[in-house]
């Protein structure tokens, strides 16, 4: 498992810990039953907290993405495709929201401006 937090990035470590693993499990070079790393040994590798990684890999087990087994570690769950693609959407949506209204409020973006700062961020 390969995972570069940026403590400057303006993202939670968390999260970013969150998303690596999750991409890493999507694309398939997480194969399912993995191991991975002891939540203190991530912590220690990346340099943060205990409760970080605890906080990342519980997400991770709500998403049903990783199975904490106590006494015996965390591994990657066996995930159906179609599940992991309606939950994908789902965070998608979910995000969407939440800056659609944000912008809503403010007044300040219309749906075009919006629109395209979508399309931009898509092509980066």
């Amino acid at each position: 498992m390969r995972v570069i937090v940026s403590p400057t990035s303006g993202v939670p470590l968390y999260e970013q810990i969150v998303e690596q693993v999750r991409q890493q499990i999507m694309a398939g070079e997480l194969a399912a039953g993995a191991a991975l790393p002891s939540l203190r040994a991530l912590a220690g590798e990346l340099r943060v907290s205990l409760i970080t990684t605890t906080r990342a890999y519980n997400d991770l087990a709500a998403e049903g993405l990783i199975v904490n087994v106590p006494g015996k570690g965390s591994f990657v769950a066996r995930i159906d495709p179609d599940e992991a693609r309606r939950n994908s959407l789902e965070r998608a949506r979910k995000g969407l929201r939440e800056v659609v209204a944000r912008t809503r409020h403010t007044g300040l973006v219309s749906l075009e401006e919006l629109a395209a700062m979508l399309a931009e961020e898509w092509e980066r």
